[in-house]
């Protein structure tokens, strides 16, 4: 490790310090003398803590939400697509803001559009909480979503700000995806008890304060910044891209209930296809895109993109598929769902804080590709879901889809941030973020697509478990070739002279 404190840390000076040849603005009056061992410590803390409570925050409102829709159904008399849009209210805002919430954190500074966030969502939340009828509630979650584009890809950039040796940031990035994992295990059992004791509405209310608890770390971090004064806002990038997610998932949410050649879905079809042309030669022309096209001739940030959305994909398709058939199929309640997920998300938690160990053992290179490998191996074994086996016989196959979910997120992100210039952190990890929320936002429509348009459940279930298949060996094949051999040969040759 750095064996002088002050080089690990934007207090080294009072003024300016250079990190892998990155200068870091300080704010002179965040620290007047160069920093000891213990400062230096404290400082990574606070951004582990408030970095890490963010992603909790985000990820514990999207697996409690679910288990409040019946609850809010009664409440409102809303039917089946009055909920969709509770839940995807949030998921689609939360994917077509997250490149201009990176692009923000990259001009205005990662601390301050952090902080900004965690304010939003904790507004958000309260009206969510106090939501009078379906409608406020869904203007609420969509204001959340907003909250949520600004704070993910800043916490990254934090991160990649506060440990610039790549060993210690793959071992941050590991807690904070672990933290995340923990939240998705224990979104189910958390909701479900604050919705027996408190109602529907108390799983809003938790959120206030957590976020405001995660500002109050934030705002004792010092100001040190990479910002980008020249970075301008693509407003007609940004209309493209809304338009294009929200017509693609729509399409696929209401192509079943419509009718896959009705007029509405055709002319759906037309403005996604327009509206996804329109985003490209947009991008292709701007001398400063929201989505730099510059970002994908990098192997490795291609790579961690596409692996980011498969891998979402087909785990959230997942929890929705298998949320359907426990559910449905067995007539489990939804408390009984959600511990029947937890060898599943157990092991999601698992993975994450494993992987930070097995990349400085084995390189991310392998890693993701191993955790691509049991995603593949795990679905294989829930072929057997259509003759309707014993649960046990289901969650057999938890562990190894978990565990390697847990792997592919922070080893591919980590590998990520490794290539990418820390001037265009924000927007590289608002990227890597926006293809995670895409991926679950296009698994839940296409999963729950499939399973509606087949003849019988099993025969729906059946197809998407191939589908899942095939995808996780496309993206191992894909991340193979596409990341460098010697890429993990690098990463181990600096972690034995650091640690040396």
């Amino acid at each position: 490790m750095y064996r002088d404190a002050r080089m690990a840390s934007p207090y080294f000076d009072t003024h300016r310090s250079i990190v892998d040849g990155i200068p870091l603005i300080v704010n002179p009056s965040s620290c007047r003398e160069p920093c000891s061992v213990s400062e230096a410590a404290s400082y990574k803390q606070r951004i582990m803590w408030a970095t890490s409570l963010s992603y909790v925050v985000v990820i514990l409102d999207t697996s409690i939400v679910n288990i409040a829709l019946a609850r809010i159904a009664v409440t409102f008399g809303s039917d089946v697509s009055g909920l969709q849009w509770v839940v995807t209210a949030y998921t689609l805002t939360f994917a077509c803001l997250l490149l201009t919430g990176g692009l923000l954190g990259d001009r205005l500074g990662a601390k301050n559009v952090y902080l900004t966030g965690l304010l939003v969502f904790a507004a958000a939340s309260a009206l969510c909480g106090a939501a009078p009828d379906l409608a406020t509630l869904v203007i609420a979650r969509m204001l959340q979503g907003v909250g949520a584009a600004l704070l993910v890809p800043s916490s990254l950039t934090l991160i990649s700000i506060g440990y610039p040796v790549a060993t210690e940031r793959a071992s941050a990035i590991g807690v904070w995806a672990g933290c995340g994992g923990m939240a998705m295990a224990a979104g189910p059992l958390v909701g479900g008890l604050l919705i027996h004791w408190f109602g529907w509405r108390s799983i809003f209310f938790v959120n206030v304060p957590l976020a405001i608890c995660g500002a109050w770390l934030t705002a004792r971090i010092p100001s040190a910044s990479h910002r980008r004064s020249e970075a301008h806002l693509d407003l007609a990038g940004q209309v493209a891209a809304i338009a294009a997610l929200g017509s693609s998932v729509a399409i696929l949410v209401e192509g079943a209930k419509l009718g896959w050649t009705s007029t509405p879905l055709l002319a759906g079809v037309a403005l996604a296809v327009t509206a996804w042309g329109c985003f490209i030669a947009i991008e292709r022309r701007r001398t400063q895109p929201m989505l730099p096209p510059g970002l994908f001739r990098l192997p490795v940030f291609s790579a961690s993109v596409f692996v980011s959305l498969v891998s979402a994909l087909i785990f959230y398709g997942l929890l929705f598929l298998l949320s359907l058939y426990f559910q449905e199929n067995r007539g489990w309640s939804a408390r009984q769902t959600g511990l029947a997920f937890l060898p599943l998300t157990v092991m999601v938690a698992i993975g994450s804080f494993s992987a930070s160990r097995l990349c400085r053992a084995f390189g991310a290179r392998r890693i993701v590709a191993a955790g691509l490998l049991l995603y593949a191996a795990g679905f294989a074994g829930l072929l057997t879901l259509s003759n309707d086996p014993s649960y046990w016989r289901v969650a057999l196959c938890f562990p190894a889809i978990g565990f390697g979910s847990g792997l592919v997120t922070p080893a591919s992100t980590a590998a990520m941030m490794s290539t990418v210039d820390r001037c265009r952190a924000g927007i590289a990890a608002g990227v890597l973020n926006a293809s995670r929320q895409s991926g679950s936002a296009f698994g839940v429509a296409i999963f729950g697509a499939l399973t509606g348009a087949a003849q019988t459940h099993g025969a729906g279930v059946r197809i998407a478990v191939f589908l899942a298949i095939g995808l996780s060996l496309a993206a191992a094949v894909y991340w193979r070739v596409a990341v460098p051999a010697n890429h993990d040969d690098i990463r181990l040759l600096e972690a034995r002279r650091i640690d040396a």
